[in-house]
């Protein structure tokens, strides 16, 4: 596999501020990262840095080999960076089809293929965005990110206060578009062993640099550094997700 992103020894934030400080990973083409630390180590700083938002001091940010880290960020997602708020910010007043097409781009996935993937939305086509339940609204969050045809999904706590029965929906659906569809994805998620099970790779943050990176499949496995390194028990779904 070939090298899709990095991030080069880079110091970003906001203002004057640090939050990452000389932050360095690689992603693989077609591989997923969970991205894992306590609150405030500048988790979904890194994603927002990748998708141009923050000020960058120093450093460099790699995508397929080419320097973006001045790139603006309608530039980043013509380039392939598909993303998925924590917010969703999906268009209340619009409907899910309009959602869906707005920001369309040519590509493999169409409006079709996302309803053959989201079933629900095809069934939800002609209701409001905030006529959704917030399963429905992350799945048309995503399903927007995808129209867009990226090479990079970024999901930015894509659980957060959604039933554990939508949650185990979702996951697998997250799977399934790395492990079926070749899409590479970088996951950002409160739940740890939730978000292992979801990737390939996994990086744990701390004050905004790696502290440990290595497979998924490891980490989960061991229980003793994956507490050690996030400071909490692991449960495996908490029962109020």
């Amino acid at each position: 596999m070939s090298e899709l992103l990095a991030f080069d020894q880079l110091i970003a934030g906001y203002g004057n501020a640090v939050v990452l400080n000389r932050l360095g990973f690689t992603l693989q083409q077609g591989e997923s990262l969970a991205i894992l630390g306590r609150n405030g180590v500048g988790k979904t700083t890194l994603l927002e840095t990748l998708m141009g938002n923050t000020r960058v001091m120093q450093g460099a940010i790699r995508w397929c080999g080419e320097d973006i880290t001045r790139w603006p960020s309608h530039r980043r997602v013509r380039a392939g960076l598909g993303w998925v708020p924590q917010e969703r910010e999906i268009f209340p007043s619009l409907t899910v089809e309009e959602n869906l097409t707005v920001i369309a781009r040519s590509g493999a996935w169409n409006l079709k293929r996302v309803y053959e993937f989201f079933p629900r939305l095809e069934e939800r086509r002609g209701n409001y965005g905030n006529q959704l339940s917030g399963g429905e609204q992350q799945m048309l969050a995503i399903g927007r990110a995808l129209m867009t045809n990226p090479k990079l999904l970024l999901l930015d706590e894509p659980m957060e206060g959604l039933a554990p029965i939508v949650v185990e929906e979702l996951a697998a659906s997250i799977r399934r578009l790395c492990e079926s569809e070749g899409l590479a994805s970088i996951v950002v998620e409160q739940h740890p062993v939730l978000a292992l099970e979801m990737t390939h790779q996994a990086i744990v943050l701390e004050r905004g640099t790696v502290v440990h990176a290595g497979t998924s499949a490891a980490l989960a496995a061991d229980t003793a550094l994956l507490e050690s390194l996030l400071g909490v028990g692991i449960a495996e779904v908490p029962d109020d997700v």
